[in-house]
């Protein structure tokens, strides 16, 4: 990321010194240790001012955790399910059995790819409507076995091609919506990188929903947003600002539930790190929504989306 070069210049430098010190057996130890505290301090600086639409660039970082990464992380014995019965398994949506500690549950997220092979079947993170079946056919099966359900989202977007048009994207996203208001199990929902549009409500509704410190959550992309508004996508930053996507911004107006603390870099910095925060609070929310009679969780669930939005007359 651009904001981030002062940050890998000064990583260099250190590197460098090391490698110096080692080579010509010269002690440098003091000039490290004071350079790796002023790298410390700068890191703290340029992450905790970071715009919004900076955010949404480190919710894309290339190497930022993905959905199969945290779930490998996580549960040791993570079976994935495919196929939606109907037309075909969509390789944008993941899903599948687990355990947490021992706590069977329900996996369903998107899923990103790293290089371009990768980034072509997974079709960047985006579902067809193949991918929301899939999904709704796992949230079914975990009802009937009385599995709660965990979800990751990190999508640009529901798939805009003619042929998910033809199957019925929308009609998915709806029917998914509607159905996860009354499915009779918890529902805890993270937001892990890129939460956009319906491609993410579609597997979002939830009794607890999550949401990593970078991430961000919008009706719309801030590309799309200023392609409409602007008439051109460059206008990013200024979308972004006006949409307020980012997780500090969604606590207050009751669309998110907590904000997840990421390693002092993002997740990409240290995966396994956040990964451990990420089990830490799934496992808090389920012990908390297991106590739950089902009548009150879903009485709960509906009112707690019922909550959301302000308007005037």
């Amino acid at each position: 990321m651009e904001f981030e070069r002062p940050i890998v210049e000064l990583e260099k430098k250190i590197s460098d010194m090391k490698d110096f010190s080692v080579g010509e057996s010269i002690e440098l130890g003091g000039e490290i240790a004071s350079m790796e505290k002023k790298l410390t301090k700068l890191r703290e600086e340029i992450y905790s001012n970071l715009t919004r639409w900076q955010v949404v660039q480190l919710a894309r970082h290339p190497k930022r955790p993905y959905t199969l990464d945290y779930i490998q992380r996580i549960s040791n014995d993570f079976i994935e399910l495919h196929g939606d019965r109907y037309f075909g398994d969509d390789k944008a949506m993941i899903g599948g059995l687990g355990s947490i500690d021992g706590q069977p549950v329900m996996f369903v997220g998107q899923q990103k790819g790293r290089d371009t092979k990768q980034k072509l079947i997974r079709n960047f993170g985006m579902a067809h409507p193949e991918g929301y079946r899939k999904a709704l056919r796992l949230f079914y099966l975990a009802q009937k076995f009385d599995i709660p359900i965990v979800i990751m989202i990190d999508t640009p977007g529901a798939f805009p091609g003619i042929g998910a048009e033809e199957r019925g994207q929308a009609e998915a996203i709806a029917r998914n919506i509607r159905e996860m208001s009354r499915i009779k199990v918890p529902i805890v929902v993270v937001i892990i990188g890129e939460g956009a549009s319906g491609g993410a409500l579609g597997i979002g509704v939830g009794d607890r929903v999550l949401m990593l410190q970078y991430a961000w959550y919008s009706v719309i992309s801030p590309e799309g947003c200023a392609a409409i508004l602007w008439r051109s996508a460059a206008k990013g930053a200024e979308a972004a600002e006006a949409l307020k996507p980012a997780a500090g911004d969604l606590g207050p107006l009751g669309i998110i539930d907590k904000v997840i603390e990421e390693p002092p870099s993002g997740a990409q910095s240290d995966p396994d790190k956040a990964a451990e925060t990420v089990k830490r609070e799934i496992m808090a929310a389920l012990e908390e929504l297991k106590q739950l009679p089902v009548d009150q969780l879903l009485a709960e669930r509906l009112q707690k989306y019922r909550r959301m939005g302000v308007y005037g007359e």
